[in-house]
């Protein structure tokens, strides 16, 4: 288990942008105004070799009345009893505050390690408040600069001896959670249903609209499964949507979609399915999540049953794409209904998450191309030839079949919403990529017929037939001794008369054996003619 570190301090002093840099990611909002981090909001980080669970918390504020400033203060004391080393920063370039002081006596009475961080010391103008630090009474202030990274050797050494006494049990490493957003409009009740939930008041919670800012995300179990729930900012209409810190959130709700598993669309009962549910909605389908669908404040509602089938009838017709998805009625403030919401999300889940078999596959497709074939175009009628899954989360089939690129759109929904209902997968995300399986890929230019060689023109070229004027026309053009020797070569020498066809040869040389009459051997050339010497003349 690593150390948990908590970062405290006044609004606007750097809080938020030195959790960045040790989580090395932009989780946590950040901006000029101060009073941008509202909820407490954990994350896992490092600095050199030392791993870390890093709390982010909201300015302290000297209030304890019921206003958003004193349930702000309550999660940052609520990060200061978990945590096991605290760092108090301070703004070096304003030196020493009211504000200050205060936070400062209350954390001596933390009986925890406390470092003392002066930020923004990057400039000449810091030296004063980096003197005033130490009047705090909590040693020798650690200068750094969280915005550029200057101090970060000053503050791994000061969290190193900090940490010497705090003893760090080692935990085993939890199986992946399964991650929950939960999104919706503004004031949907999203931060009181995950309270609700996990039995306890984790997140800021109130009447005031837009409450929370950034993705919180929240570790929980329930009934042997982890769950991570993620609680987002609320998302209104992008026409209204105007200032740079609703834009960040409306972002960061976006990237909370994006990464999680199973996604629960929270609204009103009064005003369900509005625009903006419906855009929530379509958006979780195209990035292929899993939905439930809540109605919250059910507690109010005077006539919950046909309340319920009415907004059942209304999912069913506003959003086909989704058909099947589960759909639970719940009041977060009394609790009625909630203990139906977690069934429901690990059904979904373990919906997004089928493999269905190939054999299985082939043999629905084989039935329901019978019951309802492809239509023709252009004459030509669409074979359908096997299908098989490739992946799940969301399940994606694959389809070949001739012609794919004319498939209409209508056929496709009919075998996508048979095969929803054939293989019972209401509600998730079903993917069909149509491809053609007539192609051969062996065929040149096909995906295994490699590089294409040149095999010359020897074997293609027709043969060329010489005619005999030109042959002599050729002849012509030699010059005048290898004209001559071609023309003598041209006729060729005939044998003497008598000699064999089958004369013996004997190896390397040139000469054959031809009889005379009076029985002598003479030695004959192979051009015919006799050779005579003065070793074989007759005697006198």
């Amino acid at each position: 288990m690593a150390l948990k570190v908590a970062i405290v301090g006044r609004p606007n002093v750097g809080k938020s942008t030195l959790f960045n840099r040790l989580v090395g990611k932009r989780l946590a909002l950040v901006d000029d105004r101060p009073g941008v981090t509202r909820d407490r909001r954990y994350a896992e980080g490092n600095i050199g070799d030392m791993d870390l669970t890093l709390i982010d918390t909201a300015g302290y504020e000297d209030v304890t009345d019921e206003s958003l400033e004193a349930r702000m203060r309550e999660q940052t004391e609520a990060a200061l009893e978990d945590a096991d080393l605290i760092l108090f920063m301070m703004d070096a370039r304003e030196g020493v505050t009211a504000l200050d002081r205060i936070f400062a006596e209350r954390l001596r009475h933390q009986h925890k390690p406390v470092i003392l961080l002066a930020n923004k010391s990057e400039s000449r103008e810091s030296g004063g408040g980096i003197g005033e630090a130490y009047a705090l009474g909590f040693g020798e202030p650690v200068a750094i600069s969280a915005e550029h990274g200057e101090g970060m050797a000053d503050l791994y050494a000061a969290i190193v001896a900090g940490s010497a006494d705090i003893f760090i049990e080692e935990l085993d490493e939890p199986d992946k959670p399964i991650r929950i957003a939960i999104i919706g409009r503004p004031n949907a009740g999203k931060s009181t249903l995950i309270n609700r939930l996990i039995g306890e008041d984790r997140m800021l919670t109130g009447p005031e609209a837009g409450i929370t800012r950034d993705s919180i995300s929240v570790d929980w179990e329930y009934e042997g499964h982890n769950i991570r729930l993620v609680d987002t900012a609320g998302m209104r209409r992008k026409a209204r949507v105007q200032e740079k810190l609703e834009k960040l959130s409306v972002a960061d709700t976006i990237r909370a979609i994006t990464f999680a598993e199973v996604v629960v669309l929270v609204m009103d009962k009064d005003d369900a399915f509005d625009t903006q549910d419906l855009q929530l909605a379509d958006l979780v389908e195209r990035e292929g999540r899993a939905l439930v669908y809540v109605a919250a404040k059910w507690d109010l509602e005077t006539e919950p049953q046909s309340r319920l089938a009415k907004l059942q009838q209304m999912a069913e017709d506003k959003l086909p794409q989704l058909r099947g998805s589960p759909f639970v009625a719940l009041s977060s403030h009394s609790g009625r209904g909630v203990e139906r919401l977690m069934p429901a999300v690990l059904q979904a889940h373990a919906t997004w998450s089928v493999k269905v078999k190939t054999k299985d596959l082939n043999t629905w497709l084989s039935l329901a191309t019978q019951r309802h074939p492809p239509p023709a175009v252009d004459g030509k009628r669409i074979k359908p030839k096997y299908m098989a899954q490739t992946k799940a989360r969301p399940p994606t089939f694959v389809l070949m079949a001739s012609r794919a690129e004319a498939m209409p759109e209508q056929y496709k929904r009919y075998l996508i919403n048979n095969l929803r209902e054939s293989f019972d997968l209401p509600g998730t995300p079903i993917r069909l990529i149509v491809k053609s399986g007539s192609e051969n890929p062996y065929a040149p230019g096909g995906a295994k017929s490699g590089p294409e060689r040149y095999k010359g023109d020897a074997k293609t070229a027709p043969r060329r037939v010489i005619k005999k004027a030109e042959r002599e026309d050729r002849l012509s053009n030699l010059p005048g001794k290898a004209l001559e020797q071609k023309k003598a070569g041209k006729g060729k020498s005939k044998p003497l008369s008598g000699l064999k066809a089958s004369a013996n040869k004997k190896a390397g040389s040139s000469v054959a054996v031809q009889k005379g009459a009076r029985g002598g051997a003479r030695q004959v050339s192979r051009s015919g003619r006799v050779r005579t010497g003065q070793k074989h003349a007759p005697k006198k």
